[in-house]
């Protein structure tokens, strides 16, 4: 018999331990494929803070290190700075990227440091019980907002992508979602694009991912991508951002 499918050589044989609904098993998939087809197993180190993958070195079968809450961008910085040879991404959600990580990931986009950033916004605190997050819509609510985000004390969602791509250092930027299966080709297909700029030399890329956070939503895995749909790409509007990957190939 034929086979179609194999799992990605990237990815170690165990379980993961995500929520029913989760997206990061699937986006792991992705990082996954993507790594196996580019050929950059040997070389790829990925950095994973505190949140939900802090764990990621458990699944992936490639060197992994462990930084900070918030400091991932600052770790890949200097793997990438001391080891240029070596293919570096941080893997953030956005209570770590966009919360205690906003002056790292700021100033390493405004650098244009040659990395590649994977941020899987869920727009909420999945690991540490479901706390308002930076991203979390007006309205929705949280542990730490039972009545839903109130913009009046609590201020406006902070859209990162759109922040981030308005800094010169930076080459690439697209928002991406996993609830189709186009939609999650489309987010492949920016992640390759994010992995094949750093191996060109061309800079700071990052891919924003809306993904599935059932659990502290409070609503079925089945209704993720709902929520996704109707509620999430209203504010985070799906799309690229910035691209200058063909001006700046080789460092230029």
């Amino acid at each position: 018999m034929k086979t179609v499918y194999e799992k990605p050589k990237s990815l170690n044989d165990v379980h993961f331990h995500y929520c029913p609904g989760c997206g990061h098993g699937v986006i792991h998939k992705l990082v996954a494929e993507v790594i196996d087809e580019l050929g950059i197993q040997h070389k790829t180190v990925g950095v994973a803070p505190v949140g939900c993958a802090v764990f990621a070195y458990n699944y992936y079968n490639f060197d992994f290190s462990q930084a900070a809450h918030g400091r991932a961008p600052a770790v890949a910085t200097g793997i990438k700075r001391s080891k240029p040879e070596t293919v570096v991404f941080s893997y953030q959600g956005d209570g770590d990227l966009a919360a205690i990580g906003t002056a790292e990931i700021i100033h390493a986009a405004n650098r244009g440091e040659n990395i590649t950033v994977i941020f899987v916004n869920n727009a909420i605190y999945g690991m540490t019980g479901g706390q308002m997050a930076p991203t979390t819509l007006v309205g929705q609510k949280a542990t730490t907002a039972p009545y839903g985000r109130d913009p009046k004390t609590m201020g406006h969602p902070i859209k990162v992508s759109e922040l981030l791509s308005n800094l010169e250092g930076v080459t690439y930027i697209e928002r991406t979602a996993i609830t189709t299966p186009g939609e999650i080709m489309k987010a492949k297909k920016a992640i390759k694009k994010a992995f094949q700029n750093q191996i060109d030399g061309a800079g700071f890329s990052m891919v924003e991912i809306l993904s599935q956070c059932p659990t502290n939503w409070g609503v079925k895995p089945v209704d993720g991508t709902k929520f996704i749909k109707e509620k999430l790409q209203e504010v985070f509007p799906l799309g690229v951002y910035k691209d200058l990957s063909e001006e700046r190939k080789g460092g230029k």
